[in-house]
């Protein structure tokens, strides 16, 4: 009944006041103007003959941790294919350069019950998989409306949405019963989803510890080693708001106990490089190149901003210190895993709550450093690259942990192929 009661409130506000929020997201930049008629449900391709398998996650880390599912499934059923859906430019772009055959993308409708009809209507998939927490109630009640199964993968209720949802248990209650089950990445995600309401619950890992490597194009790669040579660097990987200026301001220090150092910095979101840049020379007076403006790495250059998307797996593969931002300012951090695949040495701040379960067992296994404040990371950065034996032992512990934690993969398949068969 609930259900119900907002589907028709969304029909009634769409005119009054979404609208103007999705016009506000086109002049902002934030909708594919080419592609938004996928936005209203309306397909812009045939839907493929045979089982088709939709995976929906709200942007890049969602859509990225679905990629070894992906292989492994496509892998396992010759006659499969299988639809992402999301709903940012970036991970549109991130997919089209990354999806394998068999694969395709479409956005994600805007939650409106004439969209998400139209949308199942034209694909009528065989099994959804819904990526850690974004739940949109009208296409949910759609889907379960066609008898079509949903499994929540990598399911994620942080502290604050799980005391939210307690204060609306009977509206949470119904959205869960739409899910035929529900795998949180951790045991604490599961039990959450279990008080919930969930009926059918499994916790089997984290999806995101089995991440396939980054796509690496070895003439790029090629070109980047020739431009580091002579230079001691390290990375200061998916920076958000305020952390490149904290780090800038002790880089000139740290050159002074770093010869020939070198920082590149790969900001989250790659259109705040000339910002950064800015800021960097203007508040710090370094040298600072942008990678998207074609601008070379000279003996003078302090930075390197990587203002680019797609490119993160040449620098993991060719910088062995690396930091992960939004971890320095209350965002909860980012991906760390990816870096320690790559037998990285990987440091972190104080703000990792979006990977609690994943810091627990990395710091168990003496796989991560974290660092309370910008202070001591400078000093860790500092020894690790002025001590090779130090550099050597922190790298190995990242690296075995990680390709341990590869193995949740194959249970999550286990139990996704008895939807499929």
């Amino acid at each position: 009944m609930l259900l119900k009661l907002y589907k028709t409130l969304l029909t009634f506000l769409y005119p009054l006041a979404i609208s103007r929020y999705i016009d506000k997201r086109k002049k902002n930049g934030k909708e594919d103007l080419k592609r938004f008629n996928e936005r209203l449900g309306k397909a812009t391709l045939p839907r493929p003959k045979g089982k088709l398998i939709w995976m929906h996650g709200a942007s890049v880390g969602e859509s990225v941790s679905m990629l070894p599912l992906i292989h492994k499934l496509l892998e396992l059923y010759p006659d499969i294919h299988i639809m992402v859906t999301t709903g940012t430019t970036t991970s549109a772009e991130i997919m089209a350069k990354r999806l394998p055959e068999r694969a395709f993308h479409q956005y994600y409708p805007l939650e409106h019950p004439l969209y998400a009809a139209r949308f199942v209507r034209h694909w009528k998939p065989n099994l959804a998989l819904w990526f850690e927490s974004e739940f949109w109630p009208a296409m949910l009640s759609t889907i379960k409306k066609r008898n079509i199964p949903i499994i929540l993968v990598n399911g994620r209720i942080s502290n604050k949405s799980f005391k939210r949802w307690q204060q609306f248990e009977f509206v949470i209650k119904e959205i869960l019963d739409c899910f035929s089950l529900c795998l949180g990445q951790s045991d604490e995600d599961t039990y959450r989803l279990k008080v919930l309401g969930a009926k059918n619950t499994a916790s089997l890992g984290n999806l995101k510890y089995a991440g396939l490597p980054l796509p690496i194009d070895q003439d790029k790669k090629a070109q980047m080693q020739k431009l580091f040579e002579g230079r001691t660097v390290w990375l200061v990987s998916s920076t958000h708001e305020d952390e490149e200026t904290k780090i800038g301001r002790f880089l000139n220090d740290l050159g002074l106990k770093v010869p020939n150092l070198l920082t590149v910095m790969v900001p989250r979101h790659p259109h705040r490089g000339v910002e950064i840049k800015k800021k960097l020379e203007d508040d710090y007076h370094l040298k600072v190149a942008l990678r998207s403006a074609d601008e070379q790495i000279t003996k003078d250059t302090n930075v390197y901003i990587a203002d680019t998307i797609g490119e993160l797996g040449i620098f993991y593969e060719l910088i062995n210190v690396v930091f992960i931002g939004g971890s320095l300012i209350a965002h909860g951090g980012q991906n760390f895993m990816e870096p320690s695949r790559y037998r990285d040495a990987v440091i972190v701040g104080p703000h990792m709550f979006n990977f609690t379960d994943a810091m627990n067992r990395a710091k168990r296994a003496d796989a991560i450093i974290q660092v309370n404040d910008v202070l001591e990371l400078i000093d860790m950065v500092e020894k690790l690259l002025t001590t090779p034996d130090l550099l050597e032992a922190k790298r190995s512990l990242a690296y075995n942990w990680a390709t341990g934690e590869a193995k949740v993969l194959d249970g999550i398949v286990e139990k996704i192929k008895d939807y499929i068969d």
